[in-house]
């Protein structure tokens, strides 16, 4: 039986009933905070479990190549636009779609968005003929939508049309009930990367990560267990296991540091451990192909 935060709990109630249903939900909360664990659980817990959940962030693409990845393209239909392309929208038929920052949508693609929720149909970059779409969308955002809208950034229409059931996702900080269950989900996750097996948590090592403060909330966390598969050894996740500030305190500045440092050196084990293979490190590591190129190049990485 789930014990952690009072707040989860009421939100755990809300996602087991907006499961039940095909209505859009948009979940808000702080950068790192868990969003798109919850759009999974919603999906997974759905009709639709059994098929496709996709997920996009719309603030690391372009206008264009967002367009595109959401409708699809045909031939011709911009530079660079070689063959036809089907955008998320066909892909996850009968299934979810996660616009993950959906507040960094350009005014004409909500626009475009906003006709595929209300007549089901698209048209395709470049392209004549409609294209049907049963998706079920969940959206999320960091920033407060109805400021949005008042600042001529968001139409009105359409955030009424994302939010029918609103989810505010309370940062980690503000329920640490959830630490520990959190943590022995990123071991599972973990445990099936190859790299370790991890079957218990030395009591030391877990208290140090339920007094910290995670500033970078989830997403932290889950950098956190996968440093410590990284750096340790054996069945037991020790408390020299973590990075230097979940042992004592850091330094003024270097949070933000180590946390890259950290991911590259996760980046760099996972593809020794895969002697280079990038679609296996990236399934391992938890991140898409593309994430990872782009993350190979962020931190000044040669593609092995």
């Amino acid at each position: 039986m789930y014990t952690g935060a009072p707040e989860m709990e009421a939100i755990l109630r809300l996602i087991g009933r907006a499961a039940r249903t095909d209505c859009t939900v948009l979940v808000r909360g702080e950068t790192g905070s868990g969003k798109e664990l919850v759009a999974r659980a919603i999906h997974a817990a759905s009709a639709r479990a059994r098929r496709p959940f996709l997920a996009v962030n719309c603030a690391t693409l372009s206008p264009t190549l967002l367009e595109s990845e959401l409708f699809g393209h045909v031939r011709g239909a911009f530079t660079g636009a070689i063959a036809d392309h089907d955008g998320l929208f066909k892909r996850a038929d009968k299934g979810t779609l996660f616009l993950d920052e959906i507040a960094e949508m350009p005014l004409d693609i909500q626009a475009r968005l906003l006709r595929v929720l209300e007549d089901r149909t698209f048209v395709p970059l470049g392209g004549s003929r409609p294209v049907h779409s049963d998706v079920r969308l969940i959206s999320a955002t960091h920033r407060a939508l109805r400021d949005e809208t008042a600042a001529g950034r968001f139409r009105e229409d359409l955030r009424y049309r994302i939010r029918v059931v609103p989810l505010f996702l309370p940062p980690l900080r503000d329920r640490t009930g959830d630490v520990e269950r959190l943590v022995w989900h990123f071991i599972d996750q973990g445990n099936g990367g190859g790299l370790r097996r991890v079957e218990r948590v030395r009591r030391a090592a877990m208290d140090a990560l339920v007094r910290h403060d995670w500033p970078g909330n989830v997403r932290e966390l889950r950098n956190v267990v996968e440093y410590a598969f990284v750096v340790g050894d054996g069945p037991v996740l020790e408390l020299a296991d973590l990075p230097p500030e979940l042992r004592g305190e850091p330094s003024p500045g270097t949070r933000a540091t180590s946390l890259a440092q950290r991911e590259r050196e996760r980046i760099v084990a996972a593809l020794d451990a895969h002697r280079g293979r990038r679609g296996e490190a990236a399934r391992a590591l938890g991140m898409s192909r593309s994430t990872l190129w782009r993350k190979l190049y962020q931190h000044g990485l040669e593609p092995h």
